[in-house]
């Protein structure tokens, strides 16, 4: 790959709603494209608009002519100012069919003139979309990195009145370095007289609703095979949502709130309301609102057509299957659900991959249409002309507290499935002679009390500039500032005895919480329901007493801030090869600032259990393809082209039932486990990030 072929498929992901002739990179690149390539619009004016734009740039790329155009009649039906969902079958096709096109351009020259030809042509956001997972799959854009979807698409994320002051502040004051922080103000989707309020920061979370979009252009659901049919895709869907409820569901606690209802029912009112006050991208309007004590509906739409009642029978069917032990494919063939390959049978067939599910006519599209019915809760027919609100939406969905009563459903199908495997016995949780005989969570500071733990607000950046099209030529960057949950880093340390010779385990790190919102003592069955998965890392025991140190910075969960939130440019990103790498490619995570819970300010409970398991019952044999440059986060996210790195089921110990009747008693029973009260304490005021 030469540097100009990588950098105008970086440059493709800047500005999206502008022509793809237009200068990007901070006004410094523009990309000279064939005559061919501009659309009806500007065809009689190419020379003009070329000239343009071409004037005071540091760079110019030329873009190689296309040796075949494309037909793209199948992407008519979805016009450039409609929304694109994920959710919706129709969308999923045409995304499906572009998707396979890039992944078919025979080299990468001809992959930059595809895209460069076929942008201003589709929708964005399905342009977006179909161009990263296209990007993130391609063995020749490996180097390629991928700009976060907050700043591509910012309005998804950011209150509106940010971005005219934003280009108020680019247009007044030239000098970038001399530019203010535009404030994005908190609280600002409702008053404290709404209780699910409380949990705005971690609903509303930018780094939060990033990698739910993130972990969707890794895990599509249509595609060309070798995109789609990941290892353990489904068990992987399953998981990474199971711990997001989990950690919501204790993040409710903290707050005061008791656990969530699942949304069992779609036949009576929703109670809570969601008024989101973002913008869509593409039509410059705002999500729909859905009103308190909303009654759903079927949804009668021209694209998107789906009868409670179907959704209803396809919940019966896959229930049903989950009794039965076994799932029936079109031709009647039997295959049944077992404790290896059950969850990644079921996870494909809910969410729903029409490739992967063993039958999709059958067992329907559960996950997908539920979402569609409550994103058109507000107007199921059309009627008033809405498009859908933002639980249709990938980027959007976490914001509304009924994503996660959805998703509270969805996981309870998962659960009952799991609750039909044998409890873990002895041979599977044990490890013969290694004893874990002290745990400890320890904050950086020399005088800091052992297993008490700090969150608190801090007040951060992050560039816009690259999403804020049709602006003044924003030449330079505009920051916006946003405050969110923050954790002290801390250091866990562990002492191990191996009493046997030199071997390698699995540290498996989680807390569990101890009490509800009411401060009741839990049941084990409910602390492994809302155990939270911190960490997980292999372990070389030597003979005898070994100390195990781990930063909490070096997460398998989780990815750091400045991935979350890089700039956009070359100038900041790093030097040295190995951080390049994780740098281009570590986009899928969960947010390092949201590890921990909020704690309160008295600090809440929880048990910090830890487990050394055998890594010789772990271990994959991958096969032998480039190693991953990010395996930061791979607990949610797998690894770039290889098998998922853990043998036992994702979740292990806490995914299946437990032998005891608490954890104190689990940990009891076996040496190579052991656990410790963890206090984290809420301090409620704002620091600037360093």
């Amino acid at each position: 790959m030469t540097n100009t072929d990588l950098k105008a498929l970086e440059l493709l992901f800047q500005r999206p709603l502008e022509p793809v002739f237009t200068t990007r990179d901070q006004g410094k690149v523009v990309l000279e494209l064939p005559d061919s390539f501009y659309t009806d619009r500007y065809r009689n004016d190419t020379v003009a608009v070329s000239n343009r734009f071409s004037q005071d740039v540091d760079l110019k790329i030329p873009v190689q002519e296309l040796a075949n155009k494309p037909n793209l009649d199948f992407a008519k039906k979805l016009g450039r100012k409609n929304q694109f969902s994920l959710f919706n079958d129709r969308h999923k096709e045409i995304a499906s069919q572009l998707i396979t096109l890039f992944m078919g351009a025979p080299n990468l020259k001809q992959f930059v003139a595809l895209a460069a030809y076929t942008k201003d042509r589709l929708n964005p956001v399905l342009f977006q979309y179909s161009y990263a997972v296209a990007i993130a799959h391609r063995p020749d854009t490996r180097e390629v990195p991928i700009t976060n979807i907050s700043q591509v698409f910012p309005s998804n994320f950011v209150e509106p009145s940010v971005f005219r002051d934003a280009r108020e502040e680019a247009a007044v004051i030239g000098d970038s370095g001399e530019r203010i922080h535009v404030d994005i103000p908190r609280n600002y989707t409702a008053s404290d007289r709404e209780d699910e309020q409380r949990l705005a920061y971690f609903r509303e979370d930018i780094g939060v609703n990033s990698h739910h979009w993130h972990w969707h252009l890794v895990y599509p659901t249509t595609g060309p095979m070798e995109v789609v049919n990941k290892d353990r895709r489904g068990e992987l869907f399953y998981y990474m949502h199971h711990q997001i409820l989990a950690r919501y569901n204790v993040e409710r606690f903290c707050n005061n709130l008791k656990r969530l209802q699942p949304l069992n029912n779609l036949r009576i009112e929703v109670p809570e309301g969601y008024f989101p006050k973002i913008l869509s991208s593409v039509n410059n309007r705002t999500y729909p609102a859905r009103v308190s004590n909303q009654l759903l509906k079927d949804v009668d739409r021209e694209d998107a057509t789906i009868e409670i009642g179907e959704v209803e029978r396809w919940r019966d069917r896959v229930l049903a299957a989950i009794d039965q032990g076994f799932v029936e494919d079109a031709s009647g063939n039997r295959t049944p659900l077992d404790d290896v390959q059950g969850i990644d049978i079921l996870g494909n067939m809910i969410e729903a991959s029409p490739v992967l599910s063993i039958n999709s006519q059958f067992y329907g599209n559960l996950h997908n249409q539920g979402h569609t019915i409550i994103s058109f809760a507000h107007d199921p027919d059309a009627r008033h002309l809405e498009e859908f609100g933002v639980m249709g939406d990938v980027t959007t969905a976490m914001r509304d507290p009924i994503f996660y009563r959805w998703h509270g459903f969805i996981d309870s199908i998962f659960n009952k499935f799991k609750a039909r495997l044998d409890p873990y016995n002895a041979a599977q949780l044990g490890f013969d002679g290694v004893s874990v005989t002290y745990v400890e969570a320890k904050i950086g500071k020399g005088n800091a009390r052992p297993n008490t733990l700090l969150t608190y607000w801090q007040k951060s950046s992050a560039d816009l500039a690259a999403g804020l099209d049709f602006g003044p030529s924003a030449d330079g960057n505009i920051f916006a500032s946003f405050t969110h949950l923050q954790n002290a880093p801390f250091t866990y340390t562990f002492n191990v005895t191996n009493n046997g010779a030199r071997r390698t385990g699995t540290c498996r790190i989680f807390i569990c919480p101890k009490v509800d919102e009411r401060n009741q003592p839990l049941r084990l069955e409910d602390q492994r329901l809302m155990a939270i998965e911190m960490d997980k890392f292999t372990v070389e025991l030597l003979p005898g007493e070994n100390t195990v140190r781990r930063q909490s910075t070096e997460s398998s969960v989780a990815i750091p801030f400045e991935r979350s939130f890089r700039p956009i440019g070359a100038a900041y990103q790093p030097k040295a090869a190995d951080e390049l790498a994780r740098f281009r490619f570590c986009g899928c995570g969960w947010p390092q600032h949201l590890l921990l819970p909020k704690g309160n300010a008295q600090g809440m409970l929880f048990d910090l259990f830890v487990m050394i398991s055998d890594y010789s019952q772990d271990s994959v044999q991958q096969p032998n393809t480039p190693n991953d440059a990010c395996s930061t986060a791979y607990s949610f996210c797998g690894l770039k082209d290889k098998l998922y790195p853990d043998r036992r089921t994702m979740g292990f110990p806490f995914d299946r039932r437990l032998p005891n009747a608490n954890l104190t008693e689990l940990v009891g029973s076996f040496q190579n486990m052991a656990k410790t009260d963890l206090r984290i304490v809420f301090n409620d005021r704002v620091v600037d990030k360093p």
